[in-house]
């Protein structure tokens, strides 16, 4: 029988650069299907501004967003990963790993792509393979015409729903 992803199911976040794998306990599951899972997060590593926030694991997109919440309860931006997933059924967990490639989307419209460095040096490092570099590159470039074409509101909208309206 398989086991389908649920509100149980444990997040780990790994990252190539610098290493690193965090199982993600205080992360909250809100919504959870096939084609998507909601969180609320604290920030791991609390920063002066970053306070909260909240992701949708695009499962079959290769990407995450997240809305990054600032002490004051402002949006500060919302950073989109690049990322790949492996599903453990016998053990419902879920890695998601970050393929490196980000873009930022400020609440002006701004929009900022980085550590596009980082993806290169993975591949230099042997860290990826060319198709993992090619399905990253894929994935970003299907990210951006979705912001060109004025079309990222449809990603923000599962976290939005969830949210009360005088928080968005």
């Amino acid at each position: 029988m398989e086991r389908a992803m649920d509100k149980t199911t444990v997040l780990f976040r790994k990252r190539l650069i610098p290493e690193e794998c965090v199982r993600l306990d205080n992360d909250v599951i809100l919504r959870c299907d096939d084609n998507m899972i909601v969180t609320s997060w604290k920030a791991l590593h609390p920063k002066h501004d970053l306070s909260h926030g909240y992701s949708i694991y695009y499962l079959k997109r290769g990407i995450k967003v997240s809305r990054f919440i600032s002490h004051d309860e402002k949006l500060m931006y919302w950073y989109c990963d690049i990322v790949s997933y492996k599903y453990n059924e016998e053990e419902n967990s879920l890695l998601v790993t970050d393929l490196l490639a980000d873009v930022l989307v400020y609440p002006d419209g701004r929009l900022k792509v980085v550590d596009l460095d980082e993806l290169a040096e993975a591949f230099d490092k042997h860290l990826i393979d060319n198709e993992t570099l090619k399905n990253s590159l894929l994935d970003l470039n299907r990210l951006l015409e979705i912001i060109y074409s004025r079309q990222f509101s449809s990603l923000e909208r599962p976290i939005l729903d969830l949210l009360p309206v005088n928080d968005q």
